[in-house]
């Protein structure tokens, strides 16, 4: 029998937006896990609305997700943290805790190898998930980026002068064998 089955569910409505915004995502509870590292027990009994995840925890998921304002509100209200907690405040904990999460993984120097990308925007600045080819056709999320519109632009910039050196500056590759002067 299942363990998360047994008990009581306080925040059942809760559990069951996070689930389905994961679900959403494509994402396994490994996954997301992973992202806003915690266990993968304690996403699955958030998720099943067993325990409450306290507020740090939340904000990674909100963040995690892409929510927008009024989403995110729903949640912390679903939470029950909205007595204590105004719209400004919310929004202060959650930039805190992206900050947080973003100074993480900047010290992470492992190398993902990745096959695909795709790019969303809004108003702020972009999102890039980098993606890895699976069988049956599916993709898995190696990677998540976000940058405001200026960063982009830099980086943009950048990858066309390694782009460039790296077509001209090893020795004419692109030219036919015998036509190097």
């Amino acid at each position: 029998m299942n363990h998360s089955s047994i008990g009581p569910k306080p925040y059942a409505n809760l559990g069951e937006k996070l689930r389905a915004l994961r679900n959403s995502s494509r994402e396994s509870l490994a996954e997301v896990s992973g992202a806003v590292e915690i266990d993968e027990h304690i996403l699955e009994r958030i998720e099943t609305g067993t325990d409450r995840p306290d507020e740090e925890i939340l904000n990674l998921l909100i963040n995690h997700y892409h929510l927008n304002e009024r989403t995110a509100m729903q949640l912390w209200e679903l939470a029950g943290y909205s007595e204590h907690l105004e719209e400004a405040d919310y929004i202060e904990e959650a930039m805190a805790a992206a900050k947080q999460l973003v100074m993480v993984l900047a010290t992470d120097g492992r190398t993902i190898y990745t096959d695909g990308v795709s790019v969303d925007c809004n108003n702020k600045g972009l999102t890039m998930s980098f993606t890895q080819s699976v069988p049956q056709n599916n993709t898995f999320v190696v990677s998540r980026l976000g940058m405001s519109y200026e960063s982009a632009a830099e980086v943009l910039k950048a990858l066309g002068i390694a782009l460039t050196y790296a077509k001209y500056a090893s020795g004419h590759p692109m030219l036919p064998p015998g036509k190097i002067e």
